[in-house]
């Protein structure tokens, strides 16, 4: 049975990155999600990647809901243009709600707050706080070093092999989606005897 994507949280760079082909994939991604009816969830930045993903779905009529703190927003970085905006007082409040508004997350490129949002969200999964697919769109092999890292830490016994898929990867945004509506929420592998949690 094919899972339904109502809405889609994007993680991703406050820069657009040396590589054009990532503002170009922030561009597809944006166009493609509200070509299909998809909403987007994103931290309400107007600059770098964010920015672009939000443009290119709001010109073609998508939604796009924005959470951000206080902080950020007075440091005029946050998009105004956003079909919602939702300030808040804090990351955590922040986190608490794009969680709560979307069906899934996908990850861009980005620099240390979308990986610190990628693996949180990949962890939450394995502890079974949710269990909503979690992917990375490896565009222009910029994933490839995270990924051996991963798979080092299989190696090594750190993660668990049964817990290698619950990040879904992908080089193409229509196979990532593929993934996302196959996805059925797993029974995950953990550390911890239950009665210690």
């Amino acid at each position: 049975m094919s899972r339904e994507i109502k809405r889609l949280a994007v993680f991703c760079g406050s820069n657009v990155g040396a590589n054009p082909l990532f503002r170009e994939l922030a561009d597809k991604l944006g166009q493609t999600l509200a070509e299909r009816g998809i909403g987007i969830v994103t931290g309400a930045g107007r600059v770098g990647l964010m920015g672009v993903v939000a443009d290119a779905a709001l010109a073609k009529g998508g939604e796009v809901i924005g959470v951000i703190p206080h902080g950020l927003m007075e440091r005029e970085v946050g998009h105004t243009g956003l079909t919602e905006l939702h300030i808040l007082n804090s990351m955590h409040e922040r986190k608490t709600l794009m969680h709560s508004l979307v069906d899934g997350f996908i990850t861009l490129p980005g620099g240390w707050g979308s990986f610190e949002e990628l693996l949180e969200t990949v962890t939450w999964t394995q502890l079974g706080i949710h269990g909503k697919p979690c992917g990375v769109l490896n565009w222009a092999g910029y994933y490839e070093g995270f990924l051996t890292q991963i798979d080092r830490a299989v190696e090594e016994g750190f993660i668990k092999p049964a817990n290698k898929g619950l990040l879904l990867v992908d080089d193409e945004l229509e196979g990532l989606l593929a993934s996302f509506a196959e996805w059925q929420t797993p029974v995950t592998e953990t550390w911890l005897d239950p009665s210690q949690v």
